[in-house]
């Protein structure tokens, strides 16, 4: 290897001392051209190529840059010799012309009012590793990020005003963007003013709450950061559950902050991050099996969310009780009726339909008519039960305002409720109040399209809901002039296979509550399958 600087008759050996500076330059990780170097410009047959030859290059260098935390040992062979790098440091041979050619920091350190004439470069807050990666980008264009040197790029990149290769590293966070590293990159987001990937890595906590909190990067935040995602209304995740997750988080706060873990700590870390959890969202079997007995609200807050939870009206807590909605600002309201009518009685009875959905889609409440008195107040309960399994996935006990109009109002679910394709579902009401408007003229299917999604086509079906006690029949008729009583008895004989004088109705005309007798030699059983049948149809 010829010496560097060496011409075309330098000797071929190498003195000891130099060698001693290459070893000790390799131990520390230096990068040297084994290339020959003269006439090495004929090989390169680009701009391109020439620069990227002289990277990390002694050959031509101007200025070496010691990279890394740590303290420079003594000089290298030969007198007047560099300062060796310690352990953790690199140096590294670099260019001005290059470097402040890609960039203005760089322009301003050696051409600026205040320029550095050292030729040696001292960076500790720099990693090596990343470094490299922006000289070697500034040579040649080429990125070279991988998992572990992307967020030291990304601050040196910031460091030194290359926007190209910071775009380049926000690009690789965004596609390796999961729920199980969204926290922690939103943290480096939020440091590094990065708006464009702290809003994709909230996007993905919103889609997948559950997943993102469970992670180990949650409990890493900062509290900042915490509040930021608590105040969101657009995570997809029970309230207990994320309360559990701030438990977990104040516990890690207070190893960090060197504090004893216990609950008057954890309430002090939390600090105003506490007053965003939604407690009057739980339930109150939730509330009590978590919140109430975790010690971190007062006795007084305790009994007030309890009273929330029972009482009617409820009295007015210092929590937020807007439920959290991930779909928020996209959601689409379909209805099935075509005509509305007067007068539809509430006993304590449901008013259910089954349905079925071509899309996977999320359901965040129903549109319920209201009185046909005026302005009045409804206690209501709805739910979203899977027919098949028979088990409910989503409930909420409310209420709601109406103004005495025949539109229909809001009652939402507490989050969102999953629906699958092809997958059929009840949707039930049971609703307190006085008579109401109603739907009539029902469609059995209905199809939304969207500009920005596929067609969604809901089907419905009659909801019969066969118990051994009642059987729930929706009929199209108006409930006026028996017209609604006289299709029963229809149905009811159609559905029996008997003779329409064969069911009678025996008490319940003007209520929603029927007795209907089956004049036929027919066990109670015989006659619950075949209605039984009929809803499974």
């Amino acid at each position: 290897m010829a010496a560097a600087g060496g011409g075309p008759g330098a000797p071929a050996e190498t003195p000891p001392a130099t060698a001693a500076g290459v070893a000790a330059a390799a131990e520390a990780g230096a990068v040297l051209q084994r290339e020959p170097l003269y006439n090495w410009q004929a090989t390169k047959g680009s701009l391109r190529e020439r620069f990227a030859f002289l990277f990390s290059n002694e050959l031509l260098s101007d200025v070496h840059f010691v990279v890394g935390k740590g303290s420079a040992r003594g000089g290298g062979g030969g007198s007047g010799g560099a300062a060796l790098p310690g352990p953790g440091q690199q140096r590294i041979p670099a260019h001005r012309f290059v470097l402040a050619a890609g960039s203005a920091v760089f322009d301003a350190m050696f051409n600026g009012g205040m320029a550095t004439t050292s030729a040696e470069i001292e960076l500790p807050d720099v990693e090596p590793a990343a470094f490299l990666a922006l000289l070697r980008f500034l040579y040649s264009d080429e990125v070279q990020i991988g998992p572990e040197t992307v967020m030291t790029t990304l601050y040196t990149a910031k460091k030194y005003a290359v926007p190209a290769l910071e775009a380049h590293c926000v690009d690789f966070l965004t596609k390796h963007l999961r729920a199980d590293n969204a926290f922690m990159l939103l943290t480096q987001a939020r440091l590094f003013d990065e708006p464009q990937l702290a809003s994709l890595c909230l996007d993905t906590i919103d889609k997948s709450t559950m997943d993102a909190i469970s992670a180990e990067g949650f409990t890493d935040i900062d509290i900042d950061t915490l509040c930021a995602v608590l105040e969101r209304d657009t995570l997809s995740i029970r309230e207990s559950r994320l309360f559990g997750a701030v438990v977990r988080w104040a516990e890690a706060e207070c190893q960090r902050q060197q504090l004893p873990v216990t609950f008057g700590n954890k309430q002090k870390v939390l600090g105003r991050a506490l007053s965003l959890i939604r407690f009057p969202l739980m339930t109150i079997e939730e509330f009590a099996a978590g919140p109430a007995q975790s010690g971190i609200l007062s006795d007084r807050e305790v009994v007030n969310l309890f009273l929330h939870f029972t009482v009617n009206p409820k009295p007015k807590v210092d929590y937020i009780d807007r439920p959290r909605c991930c779909l928020r600002g996209k959601e689409c309201s379909i209805n099935r009726f075509q005509q509305v009518e007067s007068r539809w009685g509430y006993s304590g009875t449901s008013d259910r339909i089954r349905f079925t959905v071509n899309r996977r889609i999320s359901i965040v409440g129903f549109g319920l008519y209201g009185s046909i008195h005026g302005p009045t107040d409804y206690q209501v309960n709805i739910q979203i039960i899977d027919y098949e399994k028979n088990q409910t996935l989503g409930q909420n006990d409310t209420g709601f305002s109406c103004d005495g109009t025949a539109s229909t109002f809001r009652v939402m679910f507490k989050e969102p409720i999953e629906i699958l394709p092809t997958v059929c579902y009840t949707a039930c009401a049971t609703l307190k109040g006085p008579d109401s408007h109603y739907g009539t003229k029902g469609l059995k299917k209905v199809i939304h399209e969207s500009p920005t999604a596929s067609k969604t086509c809901f089907v419905f079906y009659s909801s019969p809901g066969v118990t051994a006690e009642a059987v729930g029949v929706a009929i199209a008729a108006p409930p006026s002039e028996g017209e609604a009583n006289a299709e029963l008895c229809r149905y009811l004989s159609k559905v029996l296979e008997v003779k329409k004088s064969e069911v009678v109705l025996e008490k319940g005309g003007k209520s929603r509550d029927k007795v209907v007798k089956i004049l036929v030699s027919a066990t109670p059983d015989e006659i619950l399958e075949k209605l039984k049948k009929e809803a499974s149809s």
